[in-house]
């Protein structure tokens, strides 16, 4: 602000409001190049954190700006004008942040086509935008506001967040920029000097001014050099408010000239300088973003080997209710590591003794629906159709022949945990089986769920799954953003705290250790909450006497609610096709010390 202020009233000879708006204008940017970093599979990085983090408060605070700066030309600004913005502001933004929400999740627990889903969002995002103009500012505050306040709602593995980044990406950011080429008046820069002169000053004080920021940055908080091209190439890109400001200050007219022309606030000098301006800072913007990101991921792939967990991670999601499959698929999509691309598979099983031509027709259609689900998020899905004599030997068959690490299983949301399913569980699947297994029972989409409540027992900390199921709880907080809220024992908790150090999360930690009131819980588990329980088999390290009880709980109490019942891998459990000794599954747990090592190896990345 202060730079482009002073270019302006020294430079350009511009009057103080002028150059306090030129400012402004300066000060904001635009993401242009954040398709491109999300391409690349950076927008984890930290500097991208904080350029998106930086591009909130400067965009709003720019336009703001904007609004005082207009009022003032226009003779507006006293103690009404402050009290009439700030009371409207106030109203938007709580309309904004705390009712869309409410709105947001009743629709997408009722309405589960993604065509509706995405007419809604589009549907709140342009009333974001009317509400901002009722309150006094630019509409894009009002469409930028809506987007945070609906992002929870929306996970990054979700297929309404593919179709938004499709349709934006495809349509929506290449119309802008055509619409903003439309905008220069190319013979001006040919027959007045005054146009190229600002255009240049502009240009040079705004790209100046983002790396000296952009340096600042990495030098203050020691950051690569690679990861200052991201800041600078995200924060350089003049465009969608930098043009909304231009555009309304020159329509704003100040005075009239003795032959009568209008005197405007920004004259078509800036117009076409800002013009121009845009179309240099996006260009170098998106080079600069493009080179760090590549730099970045290639030193990331360099440091990936066969033994990175989404290299041998391996997601079953067996199917036979067409009411779950969706949200299985989903579960299975949130909770994976971003560089598994291939490793989800879908299996349904039939009788080998049936001659039913309706059952193989059904598991085909099963299969084709999950199919659908996951490359809707474009995730290509695996399908296994298996012969066997019953369910539990077609998961144990198929689970050892493609190395399966982790088992999705779908429980009736009407019904609950059977006695049928509960034996079938305990007495077959998880004593032939040492794979990381999930029991979800969705009430509601994941997507609205506010918080996930993870209760886990004393110990388990200490069994060679830990690291794992802990890894996938871990993505569900990243890939949804809502809160993990973690009772544990005491020594438990400090583990994971440790972790939450070095990668964190929307996280809080709660010490629980009596299992013989688990039931207290159930005064803590709200509306549009999940509960997580880490579970264990019978005579196992972290096995408690109360867990025997956990099902009738579940469902006498909990029978509204979603939940997960998580069972890690554990020592002593059917080994077979489990290899020990292979670094990239799992690390020696001969000393609890290892722990740390296989912890940070699985979360390096993440």
């Amino acid at each position: 602000m202060i730079l482009g202020t002073l270019a302006g009233i020294y430079l350009l000879k511009f009057s103080i409001m002028t150059s306090v708006l030129l400012a402004s204008m300066f000060a904001s940017h635009t993401l242009i190049a954040y398709p491109i970093l999300s391409k690349l599979d950076v927008i984890k990085n930290r500097a991208v954190n904080i350029a998106v983090g930086g591009t909130m408060i400067t965009d709003t605070l720019a336009l703001l700006v904007l609004a005082v700066i207009v009022g003032m030309s226009q003779g507006e600004v006293n103690a009404e004008f402050w009290t009439r913005l700030s009371v409207s502001l106030v109203i938007f933004a709580l309309i904004v942040m705390l009712v869309f929400p409410i709105i947001a999740r009743w629709f997408f627990k009722l309405f589960d086509d993604r065509v509706s889903q995405y007419i809604f969002v589009l549907v709140m995002v342009f009333m974001g935008a009317v509400l901002a103009e009722l309150a006094g500012v630019e509409a894009i505050i009002g469409a930028f506001l809506s987007g945070l306040a609906l992002n929870r709602l929306i996970p990054s593995t979700s297929p309404l967040m593919n179709r938004i980044e499709f349709v934006g990406n495809a349509i929506f950011i290449p119309f802008f920029l055509i619409g903003v080429g439309m905008l220069v008046d190319y013979r001006a820069l040919f027959s007045d000097f005054e146009t190229i002169k600002v255009a240049i000053i502009m240009t040079v004080v705004a790209t100046f001014a983002k790396f000296a920021a952009a340096w600042l940055t990495q030098k203050s908080f020691r950051f690569t050099v690679d990861e200052r091209r991201l800041i600078f190439g995200l924060s350089n890109a003049q465009a969608a408010a930098t043009l909304a400001a231009v555009l309304v200050g020159y329509n704003v007219i100040i005075g009239v000239t003795e032959s009568g022309e209008p005197i405007r606030l920004l004259n078509d000098a800036v117009l076409n300088g800002t013009i121009i301006m845009i179309l240099v800072t996006c260009t170098i913007a998106t080079l600069v973003a493009q080179k760090g990101a590549l730099n970045i991921s290639i030193l990331e792939a360099s440091e990936t080997d066969n033994n990175e967990p989404g290299n041998f991670e391996k997601i079953l999601i067996p199917v036979s209710n067409p009411e779950t499959i969706e949200e299985l698929v989903n579960l299975s999509t949130i909770i994976k590591t971003k560089e598994n691309k291939t490793g989800l598979y879908a299996l349904s099983i039939i009788n080998n003794n049936t001659s039913d031509v309706n059952a193989i027709k059904k598991a085909h259609k099963l299969m084709d629906k999950a199919v659908h689900s996951a490359s809707s998020m474009d995730i290509s899905l695996n399908k296994l159709v298996r012969y066997d004599l019953n369910i539990i030997n077609g998961i144990t068959g198929v689970i050892r022949e493609h190395s399966i690490t982790d088992l999705v299983l779908g429980l009736h949301i009407k019904k609950g945990i059977s006695e049928s399913f509960l034996g079938n569980l305990t007495e077959g699947i998880l004593t032939k089986n040492n794979t990381t297994t999930f029991v979800y029972k969705p009430a509601q989409p994941i997507s609205t769920i506010k918080r996930h409540i993870i209760v886990i027992p004393k110990n388990a900390e200490n069994e060679i799954g830990f690291p794992f199921w802990l890894l996938k709880i871990w993505n569900i907080g990243r890939n949804t953003g809502a809160e993990l809220q973690f009772y544990g024992h005491q020594k438990t908790i400090h583990e994971i705290k440790e972790i939450h150090s070095k990668h964190p999360i929307n996280a809080e930690f709660i010490i629980f250790e009596d299992w013989d009131d688990f039931l207290i819980l159930s005064r803590d588990v709200k509306l549009d909450d999940n509960l997580i329980i880490v579970m264990s088999r019978e005579k196992r390290l972290s096995y408690q006497n109360n867990m025997k009880n956990i099902p009738n709980y579940l469902n006498k109490y909990f029978h509204n609610s979603s939940y997960i019942l998580v069972y890690p891998m554990q020592s002593g459990v059917n080994e077979e096709g489990v290899d020990l000794n292979n670094p990239s599954l799992i690390e020696p747990f001969e000393k609890i010390d290892e722990l740390g090592k296989t912890i940070a190896r699985l979360f390096k990345r993440k």
